[in-house]
C-alpha cells in the first residue's frame, strides 16, 4: 500500500479546516466548491469513502510520523 506524504496531508487537513471555517462565517458558492474538492481529493488521498475516516486515517499517519521522528 503506498503512504500519501505527511506534507502533502497536513497541507490538506489545513485547507479542509480553513475552507470549513470560511464557510461558517458566510463564504461563497465557490468556497463550498473547493471545500467539496478538498474533502474528495483527502478521501482519495487517504483511501477512505467519507471525509470522518480520511480526517482519523490522516491524524493516525501524523501521529505515526511524529513517533518515528522521536526514536
Amino acid at each position: 500500500m503506498l503512504v500519501p506524504d505527511p506534507k502533502v496531508v497536513r497541507g490538506l487537513l489545513t485547507r479542509y479546516a480553513s475552507l470549513r471555517i470560511a464557510l461558517a462565517e458566510g463564504g461563497r458558492p465557490a468556497t463550498e466548491r473547493e471545500l467539496e474538492d478538498v474533502r474528495y481529493t483527502l478521501c482519495v488521498t487517504m483511501g477512505t469513502r467519507n471525509i470522518q475516516e480520511a480526517i482519523e486515517a490522516a491524524d493516525a499517519l501524523l501521529a505515526a510520523g511524529r513517533g518515528r521522528a522521536n526514536t
